[in-house]
Parts: C-alpha cells; sequence; structure tokens
C-alpha cells in the first residue's frame, strides 16, 4: 500500500462538492468541516498541487463566513455592554458539509466557541495564495478576509475552548499562535489596495499577540498549555499545573510565532519528547488525556516529524513516517489515535460504547502525512 498516494485519494474523495473537508466519514461525531482540520488538509493537497480541492475550500469558507458575519456586529455589541458572548455572537469552530450551522450550536458536549480556525484559514489561505500566485481569490474573499481579522481582534483575549474542544475558561497558546499566524498572513497582504488597512491592522495586532504570549506563556523557559485570562484590571497569568500539550508546536510551525531554535520552543519540544512521545511510537496529547484512554495521535506524530526535518533531523522524522505507516489499516486508512499504550486504559471501554471505533480514515490524519512526505523530499 502506498501510503502517500492513499492519504492523497481519502482526502479528494471525502471532499464535499461545496468543497468541504470531511473530518471523518466513518465517524457519525465527526460529519462536519473543521476550520482547523480542513485549513491543514487544503495545505497538504496544496503540497501536492491539488490547486483546484484547496482553492474549493477557501472559498467554502468564505461563504461560510460570509453568510455568519453580522454575528460580528453582535458580539461588539455584547462585548460593548460587558456582557457575555454567548452562541448569537460567536462564529462556530465547525459547520456542516453544505455550510450551516449545527442547530441548538450553544448546546452539547462540544464547545462551539473556538478561534484557532479563524486563524489557521487565513494562514491556510496565503500558502495556497503563494503556491498559486492566484492574488484574484483575495479579491474575491476580501469580506471574510476582513470580518475574520475584525472577529479575531474581538475575541483573542476572551476564555474559549482549545483546540482539543476543551477547557473554555483559559486562553490557549495554541490558539493565539494560529490567529498570530492568519494575521500574518493578512499583513503580507499589505500590497493588494483593498485590504491595506486591514493588512496594518492584523500586522499590529500579530506583534500584540506574540508579545503577550513571550510575556505570559512562558514558565521555566518553556510555553505552558493554558493561560488564565486577565481579568479585573490583573493581567493574564500562567496555569502552572497545566503541563505541557504536544500542540504547543504550532507556536514553531506552522504559525511561526517565535523561531525554531528559540530557547523556549527548544525547551517546549523538550518537553514534548519527554512527557508525550513514546519511544518508537507515538505522540500523545497531554499527559492527562482520557479520550479513547488517550492513545497516540497519529497527526502529532507527523507533526513532531514535520519539525525534525526542518531542524535537520532527518533520521528521527523517517523513524516517525516508519511507525505511521505501521499503524495503517490493511486498506492503508489511518485512524485518528492508536489505542495499544494507553495513558487511561479505564476510559476506553466508555468511549467505545458511546461512539463507536476510533475515528478512521481521518482526514486531518492523513494530511499531516502528506505534509511530512513532502517536508522529507524537500
Amino acid at each position: 500500500m502506498d501510503l502517500f498516494q492513499h492519504s492523497i485519494n481519502v482526502i479528494l474523495k471525502n471532499q464535499h462538492p461545496e468543497g468541504a473537508y470531511i473530518a471523518s466519514p466513518a465517524f457519525e461525531t465527526y460529519h462536519y468541516c473543521w476550520l482547523r482540520d480542513g485549513s491543514f488538509i487544503a495545505y497538504s493537497m496544496d503540497k501536492v498541487g491539488k490547486y483546484e480541492s484547496a482553492k474549493a475550500f477557501y472559498r467554502w469558507v468564505g461563504r461560510v463566513i460570509t453568510r455568519y458575519a453580522a454575528k460580528v456586529n453582535v458580539l461588539e455589541a455584547m462585548l460593548q455592554k460587558g456582557e457575555k458572548p454567548d452562541h448569537r455572537a460567536i462564529l462556530n469552530t465547525r459547520f456542516t458539509l453544505d455550510g450551516f450551522e449545527e442547530e441548538r450550536s450553544d448546546e452539547g458536549e462540544w464547545g462551539n466557541f473556538q478561534v484557532d480556525g479563524y486563524g489557521s484559514w487565513l494562514w491556510g489561505l496565503a500558502e495556497h495564495v503563494n503556491m498559486t500566485g492566484d492574488k484574484a481569490l483575495l479579491q474575491e474573499l476580501l469580506e471574510p478576509i476582513n470580518v475574520s481579522v475584525r472577529y479575531l481582534q474581538l475575541v483573542w483575549q476572551l476564555p474559549n475552548y482549545d483546540c482539543w474542544e476543551e477547557h473554555p475558561e483559559y486562553l490557549h497558546p495554541y490558539s493565539l499562535a494560529s490567529i498570530y499566524g492568519g494575521l500574518k498572513a493578512v499583513a503580507s497582504w499589505s500590497d493588494q489596495p483593498q485590504l491595506s488597512a486591514c493588512a496594518k491592522m492584523a500586522g499590529d495586532l500579530a506583534g500584540e499577540i506574540k508579545r503577550f504570549l513571550a510575556d505570559y506563556a512562558v514558565v521555566d523557559g518553556r510555553f505552558i498549555k493554558h493561560l488564565y485570562p486577565a481579568q479585573k484590571g490583573q493581567p493574564a497569568k500562567p496555569v502552572l499545573n497545566s503541563g505541557v500539550d504536544a500542540s504547543l508546536l504550532g507556536l514553531a510551525l506552522p504559525y511561526a510565532v517565535f523561531g525554531l531554535n528559540d530557547p523556549a520552543i527548544e525547551a517546549t519540544i523538550q518537553a514534548i519528547e519527554k512527557d508525550l512521545h513514546l519511544p518508537g511510537g507515538g505522540v500523545y496529547r497531554y499527559k492527562e488525556d482520557v479520550y479513547y484512554g488517550g492513545g497516540e495521535w497519529i497527526l502529532l506524530t507527523a507533526w513532531l516529524g514535520w519539525y525534525y526535518v526542518l531542524v535537520g533531523k532527518k533520521e528521527e522524522a523517517f523513524e516517525m513516517l516508519k511507525w505511521i505507516e505501521s499503524t495503517a489499516a490493511e486498506n492503508g486508512d489511518l485512524t485518528e489515535q492508536v489505542s495499544e499504550h494507553l495513558l487511561a486504559p479505564a476510559h476506553f471501554q466508555p468511549w467505545l460504547e458511546k461512539w463507536g471505533p476510533v475515528a478512521s480514515p481521518l482526514l486531518w490524519s492523513h494530511a499531516m502525512v502528506i505534509i511530512l512526505h513532502k517536508a522529507l523530499e524537500g
């Protein structure tokens, strides 16, 4: 089985005609398109020259944001009154494949108030335009770009769910990194007359977010997972017992808030290697993970491998890819996580009974394998 080609096929096969990428076709709970997953999936398609697939996704995002743009006015009004934003004011993190919110999106176990996807899609769009030279797409997406920047300006300091759909009481360095990456992308479009004002605002805000992370998100020389939001005149402060999280890789790549050789990034990677990488195996999300018992995540393993390529550790990157290939099903499909060495085994069966087997194929897993393959080729 050629896992690289199979991964491309899985993604293309599971792209909705409107442009959305389903998170996992065989896992009912994931029958939506997340902006976060979708942006990485589209990036992987751009890396293999499937530009029309990626373009269809960004157009889909543009239509979705435009459809719900009026929410940003509601959000601004609520914040001006000192009210806590609710489902009437937030832009969702996931949508149906035809681009609509779920019904009763203010309820349910998973919080829809996640801000990282709105940074991720801007970052991915910039990568698409850089690879294709398609500046006309920026003109087509002027409204959703402007809406996204305005939205991020309003929400970046509000507590929200992290990228694992947890901890709505905190701010999250990964989410802030994705916002930074998106805003830096917009700032690079200052040569586009209709985006010049937006680009200036985005660049200024990106600088503010980078300073915020440097000031508040580093403890004992490395980045931490959560921050208490500022309140009652007191600045934000780190959640000291939050530990390390593999998503913190995002601060280095792809969002490049800090350099690959930044001391705090290097210390964070070392903590991920020590606490979250199973020797000879994959990468866990975080130590206390109980979702399906807390398995090794394929996409995070590929992400760490991607980092290794960029810092010149190709041998380690190949080991990551080799392990991922060993986990593929007979038909080449990749799961969300691998359950052979669980952090919390007692929690596996309850999830299995609730939602069925672990999601497979997970398009984000396949996308990260493509990204790692292309990095190793480079």
